[in-house]
């Protein structure tokens, strides 16, 4: 089966190589570099199973800038295209999805479109109607930056949005999520059929409740902090109750990445006629906790601050939406000095702020090291690091 995948970030490049073990997968992006670096099997991404995959395993994979190639006479199209958070509508740009469904349609009017990128709730029906196409649906991807393709390996979850009544449509639904099922080394996956408005707002919540989670922990670590307690005690204690267990509890400078900063401020607007507190209580908090941090770093005085890595987290080369990044502005707003180490990018500076990418004159420089998370490099400097990283885990 010929399938193709508009896009080759995370969702789309991850897809893409786990489709590919069994079928002919013609990948498209915009950017020459990425497509020539996937066709000679080198990740554009760090993502340790995709490396792997592209390195050594045999698949049918090829990386295109001619949608044309891609899109005729596939079966399936996976629209995996970024989705930004406009801060001035307060909602997705759905232009890139807008603009890859057209494109498909114009090269192709008989295969099935599945929507990957995250989108507003009840997207997916309006495109049905507008296009008009009824061959469309939308399955929600839970994956996590640096591993994406191990979480295609190994799902959760599979979840399949579509209008359930239309049996054509739900028989392709049925095949698409078989695809997944064959690529994947897991077993019994579960596997939910749901309207398209209902999957949308899976994947929002899904996002939302992990913002609140680690939000939730972060503002126990605020109060330990200014109480003088200990936060790994009472994470611990807390954790050991099966009802909350011990998971995504680490303390951090404020959850950041691509997807929980912007899905959260998504599923805030979508409430708009809706009463609630709980879903603007996250989204205040992780600004509370940015600020928290950059003051507690301020309070030891420094006059130079240097900034351990852009990146979230490890095996990560992405600092989109990084809470350090915000933490670094508010350091620098009180008039302090503020370099950065981030050895993944290679200019001398970044928004400004110098860029050393020797760790030893880095650190020799800095008052106080900020990382969010603590590696085996710090160890050596460890007075000189401020970090919440309590389990030294992401």
């Amino acid at each position: 089966m010929k399938i193709a995948v508009a896009g080759t970030g995370y969702v789309g490049l991850s897809l893409s190589v786990l489709l590919a073990q069994h079928h002919s997968v013609y990948a498209v992006d915009i950017i020459p570099e990425k497509v020539e670096k996937i066709n000679w099997g080198v990740s554009p991404i760090r993502d340790a199973e995709i490396e792997q995959f592209l390195r050594e395993k045999k698949i049918d994979l090829h990386a295109t800038l001619d949608p044309e190639e891609a899109y005729t006479g596939a079966e399936f199209f996976i629209v995996a295209t970024p989705t930004n958070y406009d801060v001035e509508t307060h909602k997705f740009d759905t232009s890139s999805v807008e603009a890859a469904i057209r494109t498909i349609r114009k090269y192709n009017t008989i295969g099935t479109i599945v929507i990957k990128s995250t989108i507003p709730i009840g997207f997916t029906r309006r495109m049905r109607h507008e296009l008009p196409d009824k061959n469309l649906f939308f399955s929600p991807e839970f994956l996590r930056e640096g591993h994406a393709l191990y979480d295609n390996l190994y799902p959760g979850r599979i979840i399949i949005g579509a209008r359930l009544e239309d049996e054509a449509l739900f028989k392709r639904a049925k095949i698409f999520a078989s695809l997944l099922q064959e690529g994947a080394v897991k077993l019994d996956i579960p596997v939910l059929f749901m309207h398209s408005t209902e999957a949308e707002a899976v994947k929002l919540f899904s996002n939302t409740y992990l913002a609140m989670r680690a939000a939730y922990f972060n503002e126990l670590d605020n109060f330990a902090v200014t109480r003088g307690l200990n936060t790994d005690e009472i994470i611990r204690g807390v954790c050991l109750d099966s009802r909350i267990c011990d998971f995504y509890n680490n303390p951090s400078f404020g959850y950041g990445g691509y997807c929980l900063p912007k899905d959260t401020k998504q599923l805030l607007a979508e409430y708009a006629e809706t009463p609630q507190s709980l879903i603007s209580a996250i989204v205040e908090s992780n600004d509370i906790r940015k600020h928290f941090v950059a003051d507690q770093i301020l309070a030891k005085y420094p006059q130079c601050v240097g900034i351990y890595r852009l990146t979230m987290k490890s095996g990560s080369d992405n600092f989109r939406e990084s809470s350090t990044l915000y933490v670094m502005r508010n350091i620098a707003s009180a008039g302090v000095k503020v370099i950065i180490y981030e050895p993944t990018w290679k200019q001398p500076d970044y928004e400004g702020f110098e860029v050393v990418n020797n760790f030893t004159a880095f650190a020799q420089r800095s008052d106080v090291i900020a990382a969010n998370r603590i590696t085996d490099e710090l160890r050596e400097v460890q007075e000189k690091v401020y970090s919440r990283d309590i389990f030294c885990r992401d």
